[in-house]
């Protein structure tokens, strides 16, 4: 290609997205992680090009695409942003629940919380890994490196514990 071909000549064009449309695709992939999205971009910096090929010179055609599809993708963002902005003003917060339900569910996290740390520190590992992350016995017994009787024991004692401190609910 001459640098005196202009980019509305529809071969110097082809030739650009050919040669450019690759690098600018994985560019955009990379920031998004979307490949629609990724494709999307970069099909609307092209039809800009092609919508100002009079006042973009072929040798600053590259950078002006790059601009251009860096720009699109932020300003999706900066939408999406407002968007999410606006989805959480106008959802309202209803709370359906009686103020006394309230009450007493603030009193029995309390509980809760001090049961929890009345555990031996063994027990309580045992516990919160298979209640809250849901792990297996043997998960659990090989990440703390102990047979899985042993992690039977500590969870049969943490339960028991918790159901004597936590009965008067």
């Amino acid at each position: 290609m001459n640098e005196q071909d202009t980019v509305c000549e529809e071969s110097v064009y082809n030739k650009l997205f050919q040669t450019l449309s690759p690098s600018i695709y994985n560019f955009i992939y990379f920031k998004c992680g979307n490949v629609a999205q990724a494709e999307d971009l970069v099909q609307e910096a092209f039809i800009k090009l092609w919508e100002n090929c009079a006042k973009v010179p072929q040798a600053k055609a590259k950078s002006f695409l790059y601009t251009v599809c860096n720009n699109s993708f932020l300003n999706e963002v900066a939408h999406q942003k407002v968007v999410l902005k606006f989805t959480k003003k106008t959802t309202p917060i209803i709370n359906e629940q009686s103020p006394q339900y309230v009450l007493e569910e603030k009193e029995f996290e309390q509980k809760l919380q001090k049961a929890l740390s009345n555990l031996t520190e063994a027990q309580r590992t045992a516990f919160l890994m298979n209640r809250i992350e849901g792990k297996k016995y043997r998960e659990i017994a090989e990440i703390l490196e102990i047979s899985v009787k042993a992690v039977e024991k500590r969870m049969s004692q943490a339960l028991e514990s918790l159901r004597k401190e936590i009965k008067n609910i």
